[in-house]
């Protein structure tokens, strides 16, 4: 693996961009043999196909983060030979939660005082350029933001005395990326960890209201057998 670099030259009109892509899955759901962020995609690493996409050019981010934990970063570094992976990025040793992980990847950008940073599911590999770049054009004038999309079925509240139905046109289905102000996620991710947290937005909804950006339905997170068939299949229709 080739040492960090810039991926791009920096645009003076534009704040620096950052990317922090955390894979800490270990495969349970999948029934598989190996974590799913490892698991092959039309003969490549899920993780790979996710890399790939935060290294288009025309997006100019000048450092990829890949977070993983621990004693999955040997196995990575054997796939990045065995594939013949050129793209920078710096590998970074995550912690036991995801927002452990997320917050070594962020001291891993210390030296940036500014900036913008998305945080990205590893095992999300069809996401767009255009999604990825909403999230950093909405972060540029809100501090935060966030791919969502509309769920498409009927949703129900549970509760002790039964179920009532929702209005699925206020409710939202969240993605990654979510893009922030790199110096607003570190004083998010200063204060403790609570069981709340279910991703950035969450630790971050304290400090500033969090935009939300249309997401894509195919930026499907692969957790499940199912969703790596579904992936196989919209790959094969690009």
């Amino acid at each position: 693996m080739r040492p960090p670099q810039h991926l791009i030259a920096p645009s003076p009109h534009h704040p620096k961009r950052f990317a922090i892509i955390v894979a800490g899955g270990s495969g349970t759901r999948m029934a598989a043999d190996r974590p799913k962020q490892f698991l092959l995609l039309r003969d490549e690493p899920v993780l790979l196909h996710t890399l790939r996409r935060f290294a288009e050019p025309a997006l100019g981010i000048q450092e990829l983060i890949v977070v993983l934990p621990a004693d999955q970063l040997t196995t990575w570094q054997q796939l990045c030979e065995q594939h013949q992976v050129n793209i920078p990025h710096r590998l970074v040793a995550g912690g036991a939660t995801r927002w452990a992980s997320v917050k070594a990847g962020l001291a891993a950008l210390s030296q940036y005082p500014e900036g913008l940073v998305a945080v990205h599911d590893g095992v999300r590999p069809l996401v767009s350029r255009l999604v990825v770049e909403r999230t950093y054009a909405a972060a540029t004038t809100h501090a935060a933001a966030a791919a969502a999309v509309m769920p498409k079925d009927s949703v129900r509240l549970l509760s002790q005395h039964g179920s009532s139905a929702q209005n699925r046109s206020r409710l939202r289905l969240m993605q990654t990326p979510q893009t922030f102000e790199i110096d607003l996620l570190r004083r998010a991710y200063a204060m403790p960890e609570l069981t709340s947290f279910t991703d950035d937005a969450t630790v971050v909804d304290d400090l500033c209201r969090v935009q939300l950006v249309e997401g894509d339905y195919r930026n499907l997170k692969i957790t499940t057998p199912e969703d790596l068939i579904i992936a196989e299949a919209l790959l094969r229709a690009t």
